[in-house]
């Protein structure tokens, strides 16, 4: 049975003495709830909100612009660390803008912007080595997902067997991050490598990857089986779920695929995010000409 909105919050509230809540805090719960936040990031809001009430033992709503600048002043020097501060950041924006309905008293928000590393790359012949690295015909058929067709590993794990749809070339991804669902590449070699993989294992229904007791795997687990592998493939890299769907965007922008079919594919909200994969390909660098090398060549 799904919970409301109001029967999730509640789990978030406590108090002692007995005393009201701030409707607004409890509010806000509300309002991540119906948004399908996670359940981590609800409790998360919900506390920084509360933080920002016992701070000045008033009511959210009641709270002046330059109370609100205080706070977040106290936030961005007391946070040990840069993730922090964005997510205390990005839980008064939610607070004002969406809850409240007063986002002018938060516009002089600005989140920090972080220099952001270039995500690590596998060529082809490293992925190769990689995938015939890993022991396990389970882990394997997980990492050619994530490869093949750039599922996040959360994505991955709990795959149907009925979400793989041959006749039409795709993969059902029922719930990717947000809870979106989409529709996901899926090529004739890893179709067939994935019809090999079944017909071996046979697992039991109705997911694709589950153990023989049933049991989908780990996200942990599968992160050690990569790790492992990219050890015994003598890779230089360190190897994360994460590197080989970097992998998967990068070698599609090198053949020319369209930045936005990527952004799909991966299932980006903004292709924005998709972007950063554009740094990483050296190869077009390489191969793109100087507009000098376009001028007509001059005589001597």
């Amino acid at each position: 049975m799904q919970e409301s909105p109001r029967l999730a919050t509640s789990l978030f509230y406590s108090d002692a003495a007995g005393d009201t809540m701030d409707k607004s805090i409890e509010q806000m719960g509300q309002d991540l709830a119906r948004a399908a936040y996670a359940k981590s990031t609800q409790e998360r809001y919900v506390k920084v909100g509360q933080e920002l009430a016992d701070r000045f033992k008033k009511p959210v709503a009641d709270l002046t612009r330059d109370e609100l600048r205080v706070f977040v002043d106290e936030v961005s020097s007391s946070s040990r660390s840069f993730s922090q501060i964005i997510k205390k950041l990005c839980a008064l924006l939610f607070l004002y803008r969406r809850t409240l309905g007063r986002a002018a008293d938060v516009s002089f928000i600005k989140l920090p912007s972080k220099y952001s590393a270039l995500p690590p790359v596998l060529s082809l012949g490293e992925v190769d080595a990689l995938l015939k690295a890993i022991r396990k015909p389970r882990y394997q058929a997980i990492a050619m997902v994530m490869y093949g067709a750039g599922l996040r590993i959360s994505e991955a794990i709990v795959l149907e067997v009925d979400d793989i749809d041959g006749a039409r070339g795709v993969i059902r991804v029922r719930h990717g991050k947000g809870n979106k669902a989409r529709e996901a590449k899926l090529s004739q070699s890893l179709y067939v490598w994935l019809r090999n993989y079944w017909d071996q294992q046979r697992p039991p229904l109705p997911h694709l990857f589950a153990s023989a007791r049933g049991t989908v795997p780990r996200s942990e687990t599968v992160r050690k089986a990569l790790a492992r592998a990219g050890k015994d493939a003598h890779l230089k890299k360190a190897i994360t779920p994460h590197v080989l769907r970097h992998s998967f965007a990068t070698h599609l922008l090198e053949q020319g695929t369209d930045l936005r079919v990527v952004a799909a594919l991966l299932g980006h909200a903004s292709i924005t995010s998709t972007a950063r994969y554009a740094r990483v390909t050296e190869k077009l660098v390489r191969q793109t000409p100087s507009p000098l090398d376009l001028l007509p060549r001059r005589r001597r």
